[in-house]
């Protein structure tokens, strides 16, 4: 079933899990979603080879753990590219992805309209007063697939790739486990997060610094 269509960038399956297939509607606040997608740029480009991170015992007094740059050469995706631009001097994780969030969600959204994978339609509420603008899947198959991949790794079905195990973890501390259509989701978000932590250290650091963004996102909800 998933070779049948070429696999998308981790931050377009992440936006394609985020929402309701039916609806458009976003299962999670758009800024976590975003948080999340801009910590899933940075794993595309671990494992395209274009960065690295310093260990976390390194001394950072200004900021944490720190992005570094191994090759700049562009990987052919604007926004992986736009971000391979922002990393010039080395800058703080945390703070790069709260930076490169900003206006992730509708530079994804566009791309994937601009692809054809999400198509725009309008529906009215407030008994036809307001018309609001959605946008859904041109296809089942664009969600349907890495869903099934990550509901693969959460029964034991399939080995995890790196690109899926990455999806994992992200999935998990989005809290997105819920909306993949298990019998235990309790289980499988349990079993996401230990694939997630098998994998490459950076990875799981990136995943780890998004899972506190989105903590610091929710603490400063109620401040």
């Amino acid at each position: 079933m998933t070779a049948s269509i070429p696999q998308l960038p981790l931050r377009d399956e992440l936006f394609l899990l985020g929402h309701n297939d039916d609806t458009g509607q976003p299962h999670i606040h758009r800024r976590a979603l975003a948080l999340g997608m801009a910590g899933a740029v940075l794993i595309d480009l671990f494992l395209a080879g274009r960065i690295g991170l310093d260990q976390p015992d390194d001394p950072h007094p200004e900021g944490g753990q720190r992005i570094r740059l191994h090759r700049d050469r562009p990987v052919g995706d604007l926004i992986a590219d736009s971000a391979l631009g922002g990393i010039r001097p080395a800058p703080p994780l945390r703070a790069w992805l709260r930076g490169f969030a900003d206006d992730l969600y509708e530079r994804t959204r566009a791309g994937l309209h601009a692809g054809g994978i999400l198509h725009a339609t309008h529906r009215r509420r407030l008994a036809g007063l307001a018309r609001t603008e959605i946008y859904l899947p041109t296809a089942t198959k664009w969600a349907v697939v890495p869903r099934a991949r990550l509901r693969y790794l959460a029964t034991g079905r399939e080995p995890p790739d790196n690109h899926t195990a990455a999806l994992a973890g992200l999935v998990a501390v989005l809290g997105l486990t819920t909306h993949l259509y298990l019998d235990d989701t309790t289980t499988a978000a349990a079993r996401l997060r230990a694939i997630a932590q098998q994998h490459y250290r950076p990875v799981r650091d990136v995943t780890a610094a998004v899972d506190a963004a989105v903590g610091d996102l929710a603490t400063a909800a109620y401040r």
